[in-house]
This record gives structure tokens, sequence and C-alpha cells, in this order.
């Protein structure tokens, strides 16, 4: 949603909540006689108890209770939080009463208590966090609705980009030069190694069955895609002697954790076709490493500034990617690139098992 529409929409409802307190500001000067409060005006009054919590607890429970609680959908700490906070913004809206006003806490809040009955009457003491908890639940469905609406969109702009992308995903996954050089390796190590060579024909069979049918699914098991990288790095080895140009880890245990497919080959692919120089020791270094709550994928490789090759960080497959992973894991994902000394780094996070 685009930032002035979403300022509109504060904007109206702010509007609409002042002459709310307004006209029920005029009710309550008519019907009880009220023509003061402590000094203050009933209006200027109930603009500062009923403005200042809520105005905090909408904005407190915009940004940080819906992003860091209600998005992850930790429920108990949503309401624990809320509550805390809402008896924070109701307490500061009283105390700033006075001193907002020109007076002080210590002589003016007790005669704003004596003239409101705040002393006997619990009902109106409850109105204040009542209402400071209602804009708090409001600034939640707010944000929720926008954030609905932008994946909406996000959405809809992906199908608009659905050729782009699904071209740039055939790329990836069926990378022609890879096929190539992978057949004349291939060819070669039969009349070396026959026996090797069938071994890595048989893999590059498996890759190509992998690509064509495992990957039509939404999500398919961790220890798959991790089974075609692993052959991946080994049929991209046949075209170096070195036996350390890549190191290759799994740490933890993948079993039974699904994501989505072809996540992390785009980067590995990227790694080895700018990685050019296989003599040197760890020029790619890949790793996997699984923790109950999220897996984390690091993708390096060294590349030669002076390479008309160079990776950018923020290239277009990039672009694409990151599209993709909004799409599959909104809010449950964090990715960084990086580009520095030669080395260029990708780490992806996918959090709470990507489930």
């Amino acid at each position: 949603m685009q930032r002035s529409v979403v300022f509109v929409l504060h904007i109206g409802y702010w509007l609409l909540y002042i002459i709310v307190l307004l006209v029920l500001s005029i009710f309550l000067k008519n019907d009880y006689q009220l023509t003061s409060i402590a000094g203050f005006g009933v209006a200027k009054f109930m603009m500062a108890v009923a403005v200042i919590p809520a105005a905090m607890m909408f904005y407190i429970s915009y940004t940080f209770l819906f992003r860091e609680f209600l998005r992850k959908k930790h429920i108990f700490f949503l309401f624990a939080a809320g509550v805390t906070i809402v008896c924070i913004s109701s307490l500061t809206g009283v105390l700033m009463i006075p001193v907002f006003f020109g007076g002080t806490i210590e002589k003016g809040l007790p005669m704003i208590m004596q003239d409101v009955g705040l002393n006997s009457d619990l009902p109106k003491i409850m109105l204040i966090p009542l209402n400071t908890a209602i804009n708090g639940v409001i600034g939640l469905v707010m944000r929720g609705f926008i954030t609905w609406y932008e994946e909406i969109r996000l959405k809809e702009d992906l199908d608009r980009k659905n050729y782009e992308m699904e071209l740039a995903l055939v790329k990836s996954q069926l990378s022609p030069h890879f096929l190539f050089n992978t057949i004349n390796n291939i060819d070669v190590l039969i009349e070396k190694d026959a026996k090797k060579a069938s071994v890595y024909l048989n893999k590059l069979s498996d890759i190509m069955r992998f690509m064509l049918y495992e990957t039509k699914t939404e999500e398919i098991f961790l220890t798959d895609e991790l089974t075609y990288i692993d052959k991946y790095i080994d049929l991209q080895k046949i075209r170096t002697s070195n036996p350390n140009y890549v190191q290759f880890g799994v740490y933890g245990d993948p079993s039974g954790i699904t994501i989505a497919p072809m996540l992390f080959i785009p980067f590995i692919e990227n790694a080895f076709k700018y990685a050019e120089n296989k003599k040197i020791e760890n020029a790619i270094k890949i790793r996997v490493v699984i923790v109950k709550d999220r897996i984390g994928f690091d993708c390096e490789n060294v590349f030669d500034e002076s390479s008309p090759l160079r990776p950018e960080p923020g290239g277009l497959g990039n672009d694409l990617i990151q599209k993709r992973l909004m799409l599959l894991y909104p809010g449950m994902h964090s990715l960084e690139i990086s580009s520095k000394d030669n080395v260029y780094k990708v780490t992806l996070i996918l959090y709470n098992n990507a489930n």
C-alpha cells in the first residue's frame, strides 16, 4: 500500500476519534454541569486522558506488538505485553495531565481525582485503560489490514511477472551451460574410468528427475533438497582436480523438515559461476545449519575483481528470489547478501523450520 494512502488512513482515523471525543466532552459538560476539572477545561481534560494513552497504545500495537507477536502468532506474549503497555500508557496519560497544562503532579492530580471521583468510582477508573486497549486492538487491526492488502498486491505483482519469474527459475534449474559441461566431462571420463563415469551419469539422471518431478510440489523434504545439492556439487567438482575447491557441510538433523523446493540452489549456482579460479582452496563454502526454530543457509565464494563476471547483490535474479521468499515465507525469513574483499556471501534464514 502506498505511503500516502496509509498516511490518509491514519489522519482520517485520528480526526474521527478527536471529533467523537469533542462531542462526548460537550455531552458531559451539559449533562453533569462540569465546567472544569481541577481548573482545566473538560474538553482539554478528555483530550489529554483519552488521546495520549490511546496514541501510545495504538502505535506500539501497530509497530512492535504486531511485528514481534501477532505476526509470529505468539498470542500469549501478545496478551501479556498488551496488558502491560495498556497500564503504562493509561498511567502516563493521567500523570501527564497537570504537567501538560502547566501544573504539577503533586498538586494537580489529587484535585483531578477528587473532581472525577477516581478515589471512589472504579468504573470511571476503568474507562481510561478500556479506551486505551480498544485503540491498541484497532492499531493491530489496521496494521493487519495494511499487511494483508500489501500481500495481495505482492501476489498480483508476482502474477504479472510470472513469465519472467518462471524463466529465471527454469534457467536456474536447467542451466544449459551446466548440462553441456557435465555431459562433456562424463564423456571424457568414460574413456579413463567407465565405472566412475557411470556413477556421475546416475547422479546427473537423479538431478534431472528431481528437477522435472520433485520441484512441482509446494514443499519437499529438506533431506531431498540437500541430496540434490550434494549431487550437484559432485558434478561440478568433475571440472577440477582440486579436492578442496568446495566445502559443503550440514549441521543438525534435517529429518522430517519440509521447505519450498529449489530455495538454495540459485545461490549455489551463482557461486560456481563466479568462482572461476578452481585452484583456490575453499573457493566456495556452503553450510546448512538446522536448529529447533530455524534453518540457516550460508554460501560464499571468492571472485576476481578484475573479471567481467562479477556478482551483483542487487541483480535481477536476486530480486526475483527475494520476492519468491516474501511470498513463500512472509515475516518468517531473513536474507542478507554482501560483496566485500573479493568474497560474495549469501545468508538465508528460514524461521520456525519453514513450516
